[in-house]
């Protein structure tokens, strides 16, 4: 007679991966992600293209040569300065990337720490973490970046914080509830009955089977961070001339609206480009992750 099957507490119960390769597979099969990452990987590339080489200096300027259409030498024309438009776009891309990455990775920091502890601890723990949330949750991006900029001044670092503030609200309540599920289930019960402490629970199986949802939420909120960054370098709040910034070429385009209505485009066209190529991939993430969709494909 065989021996009855038996299961080691202490072995980690979670969701497996799958293979690199069935991955890929899917991956390159599945259209949302095949579009968004071929997007996401246009935009960093003219950001890193921008830190080597651009047709021109975007810090150059030239009057006589200000507002020229699309040539040989000026691909996509000058702007109001002189300065080439081609270069503005990618050493806008550049700023903009740095903002989003730097923002985004202050509100996953904190967010999901702030989660993990509140879904550990919980009683007035959770009650005082997420009261924190809400409050924070009254001060968007612009209005904190003014805030910031009445004690300090605009600039790259005042919308960086601003919007960092801004993500972990989010982050928070989406790790805390992301965790309480795991928390409920079987293998969290055995791990703790075995005497396990909390913060070992949460390091080998809870945050491994909540990584799936933070990251797809991770590009998400990339996506919100480039929009807030170009709505605040629009206010002027944000990146500072002489310094490009996608959001402060369309400031200089509001007023040559009529006159040369492509200066507001091409930085408009950037900035959808960057944030439809984001949504794209996390939703094709979303798919590719999820055991259950990944099984349904």
């Amino acid at each position: 007679m065989s021996a009855p099957l038996t299961t080691s507490v202490d072995a980690p119960i979670v969701t497996r991966p799958l293979p690199a390769r069935t991955f890929w597979a899917r991956a390159l099969r599945h259209r949302s992600f095949v579009l968004g990452g071929a997007l996401s990987l246009l935009v960093l590339a003219s950001a890193l293209l921008s830190l080597v080489w651009t047709p021109w200096s975007p810090y150059e300027i030239d009057i006589a040569s200000k507002l020229r259409p699309p040539s040989a030498a000026h691909w996509l024309g000058t702007d109001s300065f002189g300065r080439d438009i081609v270069s503005l776009l990618l050493a806008g891309a550049r700023s903009t990337i740095l903002v989003g990455i730097i923002a985004v990775s202050i509100g996953l920091t904190f967010g999901v720490c702030l989660g993990l502890v509140a879904s550990a601890k919980r009683g007035w723990t959770e009650e005082i973490i997420m009261r924190f949330s809400d409050f924070t949750f009254a001060f968007p991006a612009v209005l904190s970046a003014i805030m910031l900029a009445a004690v300090v001044g605009p600039g790259m670092v005042t919308s960086i914080i601003a919007i960092g503030i801004f993500q972990i609200p989010t982050l928070t309540r989406l790790t805390r509830g992301s965790a309480n599920a795991i928390w409920a289930r079987e293998f969290v019960l055995a791990a703790r009955a075995s005497g396990k402490g909390k913060f070992r629970i949460t390091i080998e199986h809870v945050l491994p089977n909540i990584l799936s949802i933070l990251i797809v939420q991770v590009t998400i909120q990339f996506a919100l961070a480039i929009l807030a960054e170009a709505a605040l370098s629009y206010l002027g709040l944000g990146t500072q001339p002489p310094q490009p910034s996608w959001g402060r070429m369309l400031n200089d385009a509001q007023t040559l609206l009529f006159q040369s209505p492509m200066l507001a485009v091409y930085p408009g066209a950037a900035i959808a480009i960057a944030v439809l190529g984001l949504n794209l991939l996390g939703d094709g993430l979303r798919d590719l992750l999820d055991p259950r969709l990944a099984r349904e494909r």
